[in-house]
């Protein structure tokens, strides 16, 4: 049986950037959300699911702290090949499904686009949501960017777990508040609809 990891490094090995259906050109509409955070230059950003997305460049040119974590080591390759080794990065290649890492530095952005929705087994959604409790400092922010209830039901071959607003509100529990949602098509690299939730959250003080 292919594992997880197996699965996502077969795809990026078979497929340059822009020949993968969630591949951005750019990244505004995350940028858009991030420019909503006070002082958020020159935090640190943890990227559960960095693959090989232009997102990593625009936030080193912001001057951002990355710990820059996928399931697929093909990807964080590929990803380390085309910016370069840097003080300001820490690579991870872990399932985030499963307990961190000791010694993984506390972020002040969490920031996911398509990696959640992946997550199928309530454990593993469970255990996706303990980390990212426990990564964000109180005071943080999170932005969560799946698959929305309108949305296809598979990506990549793989069935999906799509979101409401509200399950994510629910999922993130009394620790953080909804700051700003919104709904986003985004037209895959083929020219297909991609209905997309984005939902960007304050975890609390205390």
């Amino acid at each position: 049986m292919t594992t997880p990891s197996q699965h996502w490094n077969t795809i990026f090995s078979a497929k340059t950037d822009p020949e993968l259906g969630w591949y951005e050109s750019n990244a505004s509409q995350t940028l858009k959300f991030l420019d909503l955070i006070p002082q958020s230059q020159n935090s640190t950003v943890f990227l559960p699911g960095a693959g090989t997305s232009v997102l990593v460049d625009e936030l080193l040119a912001r001057g951002h702290k990355l710990i820059l974590n996928d399931i697929s080591d093909e990807a964080l390759n590929k990803l380390r090949s085309r910016i370069g080794m840097n003080d300001r990065l820490t690579w991870l290649h872990h399932d985030i499904s499963n307990p961190l890492p000791d010694g993984i530095p506390q972020a002040d952005i969490w920031i996911d686009r398509a990696v959640l929705h992946f997550l199928l087994e309530e454990a593993d959604i469970k255990g996706y949501f303990t980390n990212l409790h426990s990564a964000v400092y109180a005071g943080g922010y999170v932005l969560l960017a799946e698959f929305s209830t309108a949305g296809a039901p598979k990506c990549a071959g793989l069935e999906l777990h799509r979101y409401s607003v509200e399950e994510m509100t629910e999922r993130m529990g009394a620790a953080f508040e909804l700051v700003k949602h919104e709904d986003y098509t985004f037209i895959n690299p083929f020219g297909d609809p991609r209905p997309y939730t984005y939902a960007l959250y304050k975890k609390r003080n205390g």
